[in-house]
């Protein structure tokens, strides 16, 4: 049997609260995003990130589950067809939690939960970082022999590092002993 959550309940009874978290839920998906107190943001944003995965499946087993939730036909297809495309490359985290400050009439801290639409792009994990570091090491000599090999090219840079040298003799001074420790490295 489920364990129910310590302490008070959004709502008083679990039925309620149950209610309560349905009917944000059906307005988080409807309008992107809602505002709302900041207990109610955290306990409903594993909810909402249940609901999208499922409807990230897609099948009709799913629908049903999410259709117990959010009764609303409308939104649970909109769910479906467009928010769970836009989410299909993200492996989790579609919504945010911004704290906006307290609320005026009885200073309860009031929170944004939005759903992420920003595209995935580059984020890395800390497994995949260490061995990114570690081939990026063996691409500095390289890159310097490609440079060498193209002799065409060197003296067309050489003239633009000239001018630049020419016009900021502060930068020229600082690239300087930037380069002799590189250069220590590769003897080594």
């Amino acid at each position: 049997m489920p364990k129910p959550t310590k302490g008070a309940r959004l709502g008083g009874s679990p039925a309620h609260e149950r209610l309560i978290l349905a009917n944000l839920a059906t307005d988080l998906f409807r309008h992107g995003k809602i505002r709302t107190t900041v207990a109610k943001a955290k306990r409903l944003r594993p909810l909402a990130e249940r609901l999208i995965t499922k409807a990230k499946k897609g099948d009709i087993h799913n629908r049903r589950q999410v259709l117990t939730v959010v009764r609303d036909k409308g939104v649970v297809h909109h769910l479906f067809t467009e928010l769970a495309v836009t989410f299909a490359e993200r492996p989790g985290g579609y919504t945010r939690i911004t704290k906006i400050g307290p609320r005026k009439g009885d200073n309860a801290p009031m929170a944004v939960i939005e759903l992420v639409t920003e595209p995935l792009n580059g984020v890395t994990t800390r497994r995949t970082e260490a061995p990114a570091a570690a081939s990026t090491a063996p691409a500095a000599p390289a890159e310097e022999e490609t440079e060498a090999e193209t002799p065409a090219e060197a003296p067309a840079e050489a003239s633009a590092d000239e001018e630049t040298k020419a016009e900021a003799p502060e930068a020229a001074a600082d690239e300087a002993p930037a380069e002799a420790p590189e250069a220590k490295k590769d003897e080594a």
